[in-house]
């Protein structure tokens, strides 16, 4: 089993989801971050004055598959998440040791 986590576009969300349950995904975890990348931010001007915003806003996106899945899953999300443009995000692949649903005790695959 393997975490596949992606930080992408905020507006790219509807898309990702889109792509992810066309493939199978029953279920995913989105949270809102702040950060950067190569693209170190930018400026901005509010009511005249020049600022630095040195966070962009991002969603995180953590998807919890059986192993054979992720490479599909990494192809879904890599391709409704590109813009083209700096920013469009990682995707990272963790391994999952262990997983139990709380409702009714299956454990890893079943968990899923």
């Amino acid at each position: 089993m393997k975490i596949v986590m992606a930080i992408i576009k905020p507006f790219k969300l509807d898309e990702v989801r889109d792509a992810l349950s066309s493939i199978g995904v029953a279920g995913l975890t989105v949270t809102e971050v702040k950060g950067y990348g190569r693209q170190k931010g930018h400026t901005e001007v509010y009511r005249g004055t020049e600022y630095a915003v040195s966070f962009l806003p991002k969603l995180k996106i953590e998807v919890a598959v059986p192993s054979e899945m992720t490479p599909r899953v990494i192809e879904a999300i890599q391709t409704s998440a590109k813009t083209g443009q700096i920013g469009d995000g990682k995707i990272f692949v963790y391994t999952l040791d262990s997983a139990v649903r709380v409702r009714t005790g299956e454990v890893d695959a079943e968990a899923l």
